[in-house]
């Protein structure tokens, strides 16, 4: 009876793909968008967002799904205390007044089961905007340590912070800001 279920797992662990409109809950502990933006043309300033929530729905069968992200403004973490306060101000994303950054789904695009893109609608700053986010990794399985099925993806995509209000020392700093979105999905 043991070798029958330990064979099941490995089984799951290894053919395991999303199957017709299967939900998701966003893993707060494995999911961290972050961006990049050139400072002053000197070097390039990362930093990522600590607190994301959302649910996905992904019907690849069907190349159909849903996706909504929220992430929590004031959770920006760069390294540097001083800086994170001046990004949360009123010069840059105004946490105090827009506490989150949102994206909703219109549109996600599967080659075979693969999820390899998602359009939809991310405000930033009060504002939306239409986003392509272009995915270069997505992979579901049995995450063999919490013995839970799991999809991972890793999302990217460039926007220019200046569209969304966002226009402090522009064009000196940065217009283009790279956003990069690792994010991972319990099965409910």
């Amino acid at each position: 009876m043991k070798k029958q279920i330990l064979a099941v797992m490995l089984s799951s662990a290894f053919n395991f793909s999303a199957f017709a409109a299967d939900a998701y809950t966003v893993d707060p502990r494995h999911t961290f968008p972050s961006f990049e933006i050139s400072h002053l043309g000197f070097s390039t300033q990362r930093g990522r967002f600590n607190q994301t929530t959302g649910k996905i729905t992904l019907d690849p069968k069907a190349a159909a799904g849903e996706i909504n992200i929220s992430i929590e403004t004031n959770s920006i973490s760069t390294g540097l205390p001083e800086l994170e306060e001046h990004l949360r101000s009123k010069d840059f994303l105004d946490a105090a007044r827009f506490p989150q950054i949102t994206f909703k789904s219109d549109h996600l695009t599967f080659n075979n089961d693969k999820l390899v893109g998602a359009d939809g609608k991310l405000t930033l700053h009060g504002v939306t905007k239409t986003v392509h986010l272009a995915v270069d990794h997505f992979y579901c399985g049995l995450n063999m340590i919490a013995m839970k099925n799991v999809c991972g993806a890793n999302a990217t995509t460039t926007i220019k912070r200046t569209e969304f209000g966002i226009d402090k020392y522009a064009p000196v700093l940065a217009d283009n800001v790279d956003i990069e979105i690792q994010i991972e999905a319990i099965k409910n």
